[in-house]
């Protein structure tokens, strides 16, 4: 799984979620669009931080892993990286990345993201086998930190996509086991994950949310929150503040994902700006910003992906 997206069909489920629980409209004053980034201290900078970073620059022809991707060379990733100043990279490892030519591909990658000014360059991976099966997730992870020295580690599984609404309190136990297995093999590396905002709409048995559940076992979490707009019921920040709250109020630092690939992969228009312009993304993250700055843990918006974003950019 490369954890690319919420499925359409999760995102058609959440979407009902959202109007049956009446979530509040957002208003927002107009916010001029950041084409570009400046320097901190002089006009206002964009509200983008982070990015998920899918895919590599291995040649197939020298490992099955490869995909041959020339915007990961480490040199690449950092002049982005530094050209658009964020803080946070998710980058994808594949299986076993201690082995073949991963590693020296990771460790450069991470060296030279941190000398272009990101703090947080976590290895990113996920696959909805893991929940079932979480040495398989440990296992990953002890490989990831053995190729790199990644800041974090960063889960994209999603069980959900094939589990039903009776089965939520189920997955969120195997999530949460999944995760402590991934944590005693990191040591002291901290263990994020993406998380869809709905999950804070969704009432477990034991009291709470399947949000609030899940928390305890992260150290930081990526709200998922994939609109092309911030405002409304089915806005960016209607659908993210519930979520943010929660991890603030546990004092888990947070930010908000939201969405650049193609409508197809996205689950539809509205769930994505890859059919808008970088403009908008940039003026519609910055009343997310507005509207969540204030929140304890809040640490910009991430963008879903690398690849994606750059498309956008070069229309």
């Amino acid at each position: 799984m490369d954890g690319r997206r919420l499925r359409s069909t999760v995102i058609a489920s959440a979407l009902a979620v959202a109007l049956t629980a009446g979530v509040s409209a957002f208003a927002a004053a107009p916010a001029t669009a950041v084409t570009g980034r400046v320097d901190s201290g002089t006009t206002a900078s964009s509200a983008i931080t982070g990015m998920w970073a899918w895919g590599n620059p291995i040649d197939p022809a020298e490992d099955a892993r490869g995909e041959g991707m020339p915007q990961f060379e480490p040199q690449a990733l950092a002049d982005f990286a530094a050209a658009h100043q964020l803080r946070t990279v998710f980058l994808s490892v594949p299986w076993a990345a201690d082995e073949g030519p991963f590693s020296a591909w990771l460790t450069d990658a991470v060296s030279a993201l941190h000398a272009a000014g990101v703090t947080k360059v976590a290895a990113l991976g996920g696959d909805p086998a893991w929940a079932d099966d979480p040495s398989l997730a440990a296992t990953w992870t002890a490989a990831a930190l053995r190729a790199a020295p990644f800041d974090a580690v960063q889960f994209d599984v999603e069980p959900w996509v094939v589990s039903s609404d009776s089965e939520l309190p189920a997955v969120v136990t195997k999530l949460n086991t999944m995760y402590d297995a991934a944590r005693a093999a990191a040591g002291s590396v901290p263990v994020g994950a993406d998380l869809p905002w709905w999950l804070a709409a969704k009432p477990q048995p034991g009291g709470g949310t399947a949000f609030d559940e899940l928390l305890p076992h992260l150290k930081s979490v990526a709200i998922v929150a994939f609109s092309d707009h911030a405002a409304g019921t089915d806005g960016i920040v209607a659908y993210a503040k519930p979520a943010a709250q929660a991890a603030a109020a546990k004092r888990i630092p947070f930010t908000v994902g939201v969405e650049t690939d193609t409508p197809e992969v996205a689950g539809g228009p509205a769930a994505t700006f890859g059919d808008d312009s970088a403009a908008l993304l940039e003026s519609e993250t910055a009343k997310v910003r507005t509207a969540l700055s204030s929140l304890r843990g809040y640490g910009g918006v991430t963008v879903e992906h690398l690849r994606s974003w750059q498309d956008l950019l070069a229309r």
